[in-house]
């Protein structure tokens, strides 16, 4: 028996444009109302992200503000991160509202566990550099401070380097999202990625030498996972792409 084929629903310009509005207005609403707590209690928001460091700083060790406005504006400046970070899935939501009537049911099939599971990585990779990374690189470097120097960090510029190091670990995690949309896409064939996994391994090492500070710690705790994950994203690949031929057989089979 046929079926007749999927019709997406169609708009005029004015009209997506008022619909893409309307998202930026939802998802910045959430954003803002987020952000209101947070600026309230931006000050133990900051202590919270600090307490990796203060914990491993020498005894008599502390942060310092160099600036007549840091005291207020870092942790103030924090605040607006820490909300868009936990709004972050319902930004996402909106993209994918926006964007969902304008895919076809099969690559909904797969978009949406893709999503999620982009969502899910990104929180999994801040989370290991706050549990994991920070408190060993921490150690390093106050280990290797010279004798007579007084390790004393500046608050502005901790924040600039916690938020990088959250961004390239929650970047970083994306792996195995990256490896099944390539190969679902037909950019690279699954068969490639296996075949060149040492030059996928090299590529890791550049990468997180590039998003790390400078020293070989960072760079493995950092590479380690991510070739785990890419393991773990071909594996993954692997499983969909024969779940897309499935599907694809199926829906011939009806016509």
């Amino acid at each position: 028996m046929s079926e007749e084929p999927e019709k997406l629903s169609e708009g005029t310009l004015i009209s997506h444009l008022l619909e893409l509005r309307s998202r930026l207005i939802r998802a910045l609403a959430a954003v803002g109302l987020l952000f209101i707590p947070c600026a309230y209690y931006s000050n133990q928001i900051f202590t919270f992200i600090a307490k990796p460091l203060l914990d491993k700083l020498p005894k008599g060790g502390t942060l310092i503000a160099t600036g007549v406005m840091t005291p207020f504006t870092t942790p103030f400046k924090l605040s607006f991160f820490v909300a868009l970070f936990i709004a972050m899935p319902y930004v996402l939501y909106q993209v994918w509202a926006f964007v969902g009537p304008g895919l076809y049911r099969r690559e909904k099939r797969f978009a949406v566990p893709l999503m999620v599971s982009s969502i899910v990585l990104f929180y999994a990779g801040v989370i290991f550099a706050y549990v994991v990374v920070f408190p060993m690189i921490f150690a390093f470097f106050t280990s290797t401070t010279p004798q007579g120097v007084s390790m004393m960090t500046d608050i502005t510029s901790y924040m600039d380097f916690a938020l990088t190091m959250f961004l390239a670990f929650g970047v970083a995690f994306e792996v195995p999202v990256a490896v099944v949309l390539l190969v679902l896409t037909g950019i690279v064939k699954l068969e490639k990625l296996k075949s060149n996994r040492g030059y996928v391994l090299i590529a890791i090492f550049i990468i997180a030498a590039i998003l790390t500070p400078p020293d070989a710690l960072s760079q493995c705790v950092m590479a380690v996972p991510m070739y785990m994950l890419y393991e773990g994203g071909v594996l993954m690949a692997q499983v969909m792409q024969r779940m897309q031929r499935t599907a694809a057989e199926r829906d011939a089979a009806k016509v």
